[in-house]
């Protein structure tokens, strides 16, 4: 299915925006820009690099021009905090002077180009229809992106970005061992996925995959669960019973959220890591299994030893092959390929004839931080492709109004206090931090890596701005 994004009336349109302090520059980008008959381009135009920003915040905007040196910031810098919000815009910046030096600077932080001023008609000509060309293209041949490696016999992870192609080329290497692996992430990252493709491509593929969410489990059946129990070990036990630890012997047990296994299971789950043996619950044999263990988690194991909630020896075990998952917000180029995987696999479940996103649907994805990750990426969709009456998903039917309406208020806030009189914003804004990251650890009840996530920020970033502005996790007090 061929993946479309732009608006019905859109697909000979493009917006293009130019950032230089010459306002004689601005008009002449402008002639040059507006004479153009296809494809039509609207033009923006700024002389400061924050205005221009603003302008990217409130339009969908295909290329940026701008200048090297601005009064307020450099062109690298604008260009860098562009493809921070949406790698897809195109950045093109304007030099001066024909320095091989700055053409490398530019090029290496992302930049699509570099022109040297005076701009010629020419090459604003030629560089538009290149772009506009370039995104065309991708449009049209933006189908599912689902990777084949050669390292895999099937590889049903959808990914652009190079973080994810390194990531995948050490799950591969960890594959053909039996090391125990540690899979560390945001919730929604995809943990329990490569866990899976780490077994099926693997010698163990043929053996069972069994799976444990420690979270899920009470502490008083967790040691049943995992380890097994004999007839009449405990009330209730009126069978024997085996536990996951068994049920994976030959294959690979995966540990979901290792970090919540309390202290008194730890040592029996080192036991078996070291040794590879069992006991059951009420039995003194002791039982030689198999198993290749693939733990997850969310929080942050290292820390935890340092605070005595979590075994150091424990750590070692699990961590000989440790394959950390970057959350969504750090490898955007996914953005698109997951979205056109969602896209495709929604509208064949529920009978709807989707052809894509608009252009301002995507570009708001692009900006949204998602601090569900995929998972949140994927239930997004799901609703946008059911709720949506067009053949193309609008901006509207991504259901983010609840987040935005939250910003709008807090913007408001702001502004209103700013008209009743001068404050201090220094202080102000950390008042409001302060007030978000407990609202967060109160609603997470203490866990810090789930605040973290809530906030959309990394668990060492939560600790060390609790610690600035001296907030006391209410779980340890």
């Amino acid at each position: 299915m061929r993946r479309e994004y732009a608006d019905n009336g859109d697909m000979g349109e493009m917006t293009v925006l130019a950032i230089d302090d010459d306002p004689t520059q601005l008009e002449l980008l402008r002639t040059i820009i507006e004479s153009i008959e296809f494809p039509h381009v609207e033009y923006l135009s700024s002389e400061t690099a924050e205005a221009g920003l603003q302008l990217v915040e409130e339009h969908t905007v295909d290329l940026i021009l701008s200048d090297y040196r601005l009064p307020d910031r450099s062109g690298l810098e604008v260009l860098e905090e562009v493809k921070k919000r949406n790698p897809l815009i195109s950045v093109v910046v304007m030099t001066a002077f024909e320095s091989s030096q700055d053409a490398v600077e530019i090029l290496k932080k992302g930049g699509d180009d570099y022109l040297v001023k005076p701009t010629k008609k020419s090459e604003i000509e030629h560089l538009i229809v290149r772009v506009f060309e370039q995104r065309s293209i991708t449009r049209e041949n933006r189908t599912v992106h689902e990777a084949i490696d050669q390292s895999f016999d099937y590889l049903p992870i959808v990914y652009r970005s190079q973080k994810m192609r390194n990531l995948l080329n050490l799950v591969s290497r960890s594959a053909q061992s039996d090391a125990t692996v540690l899979l560390t992430g945001e919730s929604g990252t995809g943990k329990e996925l490569l866990a899976r493709l780490i077994h099926q491509s693997g010698p163990r593929k043929k053996r069972p995959f069994v799976t444990v969410n420690i979270a899920a489990l009470p502490e008083s059946l967790m040691e049943s669960e995992l380890f097994g129990h004999v007839k009449g070990a405990f009330t209730g036990a009126v069978n024997d019973r085996i536990g996951r630890f068994e049920e994976a012997d030959g294959g690979s047990l995966f540990i979901d959220e290792v970090g919540d296994i309390p202290p008194s299971i730890q040592v029996k789950l080192l036991r078996i890591i070291q040794f590879g043996q069992l006991q059951r619950i009420g039995e003194n044999t002791t039982r030689e299994l198999d198993v290749r263990i693939i733990a997850a988690t969310n929080r942050d194991l290292e820390d935890m030893v340092a605070q005595g909630s979590f075994r150091a020896d424990l750590f070692w075990r699990l961590n000989v092959i440790h394959i950390p998952i970057p959350p969504l917000r750090e490898r955007k180029e996914d953005i698109l390929a997951l979205t056109d995987h969602f896209v495709e696999h929604f509208s064949k479940k529920n009978q709807r004839s989707i052809r894509g996103l608009s252009r301002e649907a995507l570009d708001k994805l692009m900006s949204y931080p998602f601090p569900g990750n995929v998972r949140e990426l994927e239930n997004i969709i799901e609703r946008a492709t059911i709720m949506s009456r067009g053949e193309l998903i609008s901006r509207e039917n991504l259901h983010l109004q609840e987040r935005e309406a939250s910003v709008q208020k807090c913007e408001d806030e702001l502004i209103e206090t700013l008209e009743t009189g001068e404050i201090d914003m220094e202080w102000r804004l950390r008042q409001l931090e302060s007030a978000l990251i407990k609202k967060s650890l109160k609603a997470s009840e203490g866990n810090q890596s789930e605040a973290a996530r809530r906030l959309g920020i990394s668990e060492r970033k939560l600790r060390s701005r609790m610690k600035i502005l001296q907030i006391k996790n209410p779980k340890q007090t």
